[in-house]
């Protein structure tokens, strides 16, 4: 299996590849640690409660690779509203937190037993961000093997009342990338903010100490942890690349440039993410991104054949929007929002209705019509008592546009 690995140079990120063979040894300690861990689930559990995440998202990164900033953003581009399952947090024992301070990796076992756990809990059902795993070639081992758990629950509750809550993973491997020297600096920058905090709660009484870890405060330290990610984390990682989605993040930019980066990797791909049975029941629907691309200039191909082929409709639509529209829009000016009521003859021919619609999108507004079909009292019939009634067609048009407040607040 070969994979990428980055190798630091003077002046520039050098990418060259290297074999990382899956050890035989690593595969079985792997299975059986799963094993084990997956018996005591079923046990504690049940086999039809052992529903895990809809999609998962494997967060992984160097040291002051941005993984706490960047999370948030991650779970907002995929609509998950549940926190993120970070893995460091859940090893809260005494002997997890010796070895983290040394610099150490926590046992696999320990770690599978109470990630599993925690992936079952409801309010992950639809999706987990997992920050910090998997982190050796055993944990990456125990994850391809929980997915071919999760896949075979799905087969087995295909068609049957539980079917919706097995439903086909998905999982996405993300690693945030930096070179050690922005590691570095990054990690000493955060000891010296935590130092400072620590010394206004200690002087103020006011607020709770941050944990101060010596890779914080200590350069070697720093490198140290770095070379450990290097030499054993991001092997494993890269293991991943053959079996889920996975996206390498340039994360050494500022905020707003790694954001980017993370969005335009996590586009909606339904075509992966779906059921091969569901995606082709709407793969004949274009896409959104497909309708765009050429839709200015299809507006304005539309607008010179209304000119030129519908020249006198065009003539009075473009008036009755000048006459009848413009000056309650101009009411409206602050809030970036009307709404105009008309029964115009002239909007009952549908040519015209698209006309209106595509002159005001030339113009920066976005407009949506109704079409609202009444019945106005005419006459009544004396002799019965009955009221005669004629129908009647009203429009009624939300315009939307750029209104001036929302200007002044972009320039605040």
């Amino acid at each position: 299996m070969a994979v990428n690995f980055f190798m630091e140079s003077s002046s520039s990120v050098e990418t060259i590849t290297k074999s990382v063979p899956v050890q035989s040894g690593d595969i079985k300690d792997a299975r059986l640690i799963f094993d084990a861990v997956w018996e005591q689930l079923e046990e504690d559990f049940g086999h039809e409660n052992l529903r895990f995440p809809k999609e998962i998202i494997l967060l992984g990164g160097a040291p002051g690779s941005g993984k706490g900033t960047n999370t948030r953003f991650i779970m907002d581009a995929r609509g998950f509203t549940c926190p993120p399952i970070v893995v460091s947090s859940l090893l809260n024992t005494p002997e997890a937190k010796a070895l983290k301070d040394d610099g150490k990796l926590v046992g696999d076992r320990e770690v599978m037993g109470i990630l599993f756990r925690k992936m079952l809990e409801e309010e992950f059902r639809d999706g987990a961000v997992l920050d910090g795993f998997p982190r050796t070639e055993i944990q990456v081992e125990c994850m391809k093997l929980l997915v071919e758990k999760i896949s075979a629950l799905h087969r087995e509750y295909s068609g049957s009342p539980l079917a919706g809550q097995f439903r086909l993973p998905t999982i996405h491997v993300m690693v945030l990338y930096v070179d050690e020297k922005t590691s570095v600096d990054r990690q000493l920058f955060r000891g010296r903010q935590i130092a400072k905090h620590n010394e206004e709660v200690e002087a103020s009484g006011v607020g709770e100490l941050m944990e101060l870890r010596p890779t914080d405060i200590d350069v070697d330290a720093a490198k140290s942890r770095y070379q450990v990610f290097k030499e054993s984390t991001w092997d494993a990682l890269q293991s991943l690349r053959e079996n889920f989605f996975y996206h390498l993040i340039n994360a050494q930019g500022s905020i707003d440039e790694v954001e980017s980066n993370i969005l335009s990797e996590l586009k909606y791909q339904s075509s992966l993410e779906l059921e091969p049975e569901t995606f082709d029941k709407i793969r004949g629907i274009p896409l959104a991104s497909e309708m765009v691309v050429h839709a200015r200039q299809e507006l304005v191909h539309r607008l010179d054949d209304y000119a030129r082929d519908h020249t006198q409709l065009f003539q009075e639509v473009t008036k009755l929007i000048g006459e009848k529209f413009i000056p309650i829009i101009k009411l409206h000016a602050i809030s970036g929002r009307a709404v105009v009521n008309n029964e115009d003859e002239v909007l009952s021919n549908p040519v015209a209705l698209a006309m209106l619609i595509d002159i005001f999108s030339d113009r920066g507004y976005h407009a949506v019509v109704d079409k609202q079909l009444t019945r106005v009292p005419q006459r009544v019939n004396l002799e019965t008592g009955e009221i005669e009634f004629r129908p009647n067609t009203t429009y009624r048009i939300r315009i939307y546009f750029q209104g001036s407040e929302i200007r002044r607040g972009g320039n605040r």
